[in-house]
């Protein structure tokens, strides 16, 4: 079965730092490509963020690009999100997911219909 569970969230001034975790229980972590979302009252979940499989390769929106860095631990089966320069538009309840594995064709890693499984979200506010 799997299960992802994020930590990490709480509140912080604009300016400040987070990191988020997300432990994951799923067999062979390794082999699958992983992504951050977010939602925020009233808006769709968007795209925050997404890792390869190795980590080798990373996705960034557009507006967290240059302040967020995704980054994992394949031995320990975690992904992380180190958040800096948080900024009051940030706040939202942040999803750890899953990416589908498919041999058949290329899934684009921003949109949440390719990811499978999901956490229960972790809250993130931030504080002008």
């Amino acid at each position: 079965q799997v299960q992802l569970v994020e930590s990490g969230g709480g509140l912080v001034q604009a300016g400040g730092s987070l990191r988020l975790s997300c432990a994951a229980s799923i067999r062979t972590f390794s082999s699958y490509d992983m992504g951050w979302f977010r939602q925020a009252p009233g808006k769709e979940r968007e795209f925050v963020a997404a890792i390869s499989s190795d980590g080798g390769v990373q996705y960034y929106s557009s507006s967290v690009n240059g302040r967020f860095t995704v980054s994992r631990d394949n031995a320990e089966s975690a992904m992380y999100l180190q958040m800096n320069s948080l900024k009051p538009e940030d706040t939202a309840v942040y999803y750890c997911a899953r990416k589908r594995l498919t041999t058949t064709q290329k899934l684009n890693p921003t949109l949440p219909a390719s990811y499978d499984y999901w956490g229960q979200g972790t809250q993130v506010t931030v504080s002008s």
